[in-house]
């Protein structure tokens, strides 16, 4: 029986990392190009929002805009791919200063800071998408609701030169639309895309907070069709894959079998007993590779419908699992995959956030890498999860020791770990 996830790949392999959402050709020697920090600041005015720190929404309910925002497209006007296209960049070749913002340790990109850029971006081109009228600001509150896959190619991000972001809708539903971006760098005197990433955002009402229609989306020539139905087919992926969850189903028989088998590995045959557990040799027993961290949610990090920005709970959830793999491998791990990052709610303000890595799957040099993000209530201690966040790292090391499960739950962890990692 194939892995679950199998037929997930099978669909992703025909809009892999060649593949590109839509692009029109606009001139990159053109001297007014928006920077990150200007769509950040059209993004403030396309929501219309106080910039400043306050739970009220009594702004919110004297605009006249966000008033009978309608929950169907009917009578919406209807945009066409081309109509969401925007680019984006980020001058680090010549803007020193921010240039460090984005420089890691080693003197290469800070993947982290290009997570919250995309974030920004894929808001900003869902606005574009949803403009009604001859006005900029918008009656929706547009909000991720998933990360579905973000590829790396083999040729690095460098900080030392201009990065230029483009994307556009490349699918719609009712209230929710898929974003496709590409992160782009000249690469021997032109731009060439270095980085896929795919979102899917939602549309709220920011009065009541539910559901609101999305402009519909039509398709104008055969190469956009085909982009149109490719996420098409990804929300049917997304829906299947919730389905056959380890949390709501048991595991098939190809991955029973390997994880008896891993257990009798770990048995030591001459004491008779089903208590006394053996390493491996070249192993790590996957409850000692947690590393933890706890974040307290300032104002500083909010975004405009004060909440916690969701590009910055990317960032930090990097950051540790990113550590964590370097711990494990003794190297400096490179990321190479972001899959399934989904937002379940918002993180308030003044809430508590852990963060809890884990490795839960090794092949040859990659490391699949789990962090789970909850938060916590001082007043309560209520606590609840946010979002489950996955990551492939490759350490280029070939005797990377293999993670082993030893509780049922760990086992569960290692082959939801192993399905991101085939997928």
């Amino acid at each position: 029986m194939a892995a679950p996830r199998l037929f997930r790949s099978l669909v992703r392999s025909e809009t892999q990392f060649t593949s590109c959402c839509f692009t029109r050709n606009i001139s990159s020697n053109n001297d007014s190009r928006m920077t990150m920090v200007q769509a950040r600041a059209m993004l403030m005015e396309m929501v219309g929002l106080n910039a400043e720190f306050s739970s009220s929404k009594e702004g919110i309910a004297e605009d006249s805009i966000f008033k009978n925002i309608p929950k169907k497209q009917d009578g919406l006007p209807v945009k066409s791919l081309q109509d969401s296209y925007r680019e984006v960049y980020i001058p680090l070749g010549t803007d020193i200063s921010l240039r460090s913002k984005y420089t890691n340790f080693y003197k290469g990109i800070r993947f982290g800071r290009l997570l919250e850029d995309l974030d920004t971006f894929a808001g900003v081109i869902c606005y574009t998408h949803n403009r009604r009228g001859e006005g900029l600001k918008s009656p929706l509150s547009t909000v991720t609701a998933l990360v579905d896959r973000i590829e790396l190619g083999d040729q690095k991000i460098t900080a030392l030169s201009d990065i230029k972001l483009t994307g556009n809708v490349t699918w719609v539903g009712t209230s929710s639309m898929e974003v496709t971006m590409a992160v782009q760098q000249i690469v021997n005197d032109e731009w060439q895309k270095l980085m896929n990433a795919r979102f899917l955002m939602v549309a709220r009402n920011p009065l009541t907070g539910s559901s609101a229609a999305v402009n519909p989306l039509k398709p104008n020539t055969p190469e956009e069709e085909a982009i149109f139905q490719a996420g098409e087919r990804n929300k049917i992926i997304r829906q299947r894959d919730a389905q056959i969850s380890l949390l709501k189903t048991p595991p098939n028989e190809e991955e029973t079998l390997l994880i008896h088998n891993q257990f009798q590995q770990t048995i030591d045959l001459k004491s008779s007993t089903f208590r006394i557990r053996v390493k491996p040799e070249n192993s790590v027993w996957m409850e000692s590779t947690i590393l933890k961290n706890l974040f307290i949610c300032h104002p500083e990090n909010r975004n405009l419908y004060n909440k916690i920005f969701g590009g910055y709970i990317m960032r930090i959830a990097f950051e540790l699992a990113w550590a964590n793999a370097a711990l494990y491998s003794k190297s400096r791990p490179l990321v190479r995959i972001v899959d399934d990052i989904a937002f379940r709610k918002p993180v308030e303000i003044g809430s508590l956030l852990f963060l809890s890595s884990q490795v839960v799957y090794t092949e040859q040099s990659k490391m699949q890498v789990k962090v789970h993000a909850e938060v916590v209530v001082p007043e309560s201690g209520s606590r609840e999860t946010t979002n489950d966040f996955h990551f492939t790292f490759d350490s280029k090391c070939d005797d990377l020791p293999q993670v082993i499960p030893k509780t049922y739950a760990e086992s569960m962890l290692y082959l939801d770990g192993k399905r991101h990692y085939e997928s």
